[in-house]
């Protein structure tokens, strides 16, 4: 299943695209500012896995494998210590900020160094 977007007039709609046999079927979920189409599109993205280009990242895992609600930690701490521009912006897509940061405070594999340029990054200022 995708996440199909159309640009109709000025506005913006969502459908979720599906393959049957031979057939591409595409269901509508409603504009894009709607509340319920963007926790939709959320919920997909978090279904959806890690994408192949951030594969390097999960060396030592089958990368196709991970469950991004369920290893959460496991993500946000590779991604955080080992990953590049484009990674954290993947991630922010996933996770909330909150999230990112609980994970950055406790968190024992992000180096002293990567969790102070995260909480400057983040904005975050535990004093």
């Amino acid at each position: 299943m995708n996440i199909v977007r159309k640009k109709i007039g000025g506005h913006e709609y969502v459908y979720l695209s599906s393959r049957e046999g031979l057939r591409v079927v595409h269901k509508y979920l409603g504009k894009t500012d709607s509340p319920s189409v963007a926790r939709i599109i959320a919920e997909k993205i978090l279904a959806s896995g890690v994408p192949e280009d951030l594969s390097s990242l999960f060396w030592d895992t089958n990368w196709r494998q991970i469950h991004l609600r369920q290893h959460a930690r496991y993500v946000i701490e590779r991604v955080l210590e080992l990953g590049w521009l484009d990674a954290v912006s993947w991630l922010q897509r996933v996770y909330s900020v909150q999230t990112i940061i609980d994970v950055l405070t406790v968190s024992k594999v992000i180096t002293a160094k990567s969790r102070n340029f995260w909480k400057l990054w983040f904005g975050f200022n535990n004093a």
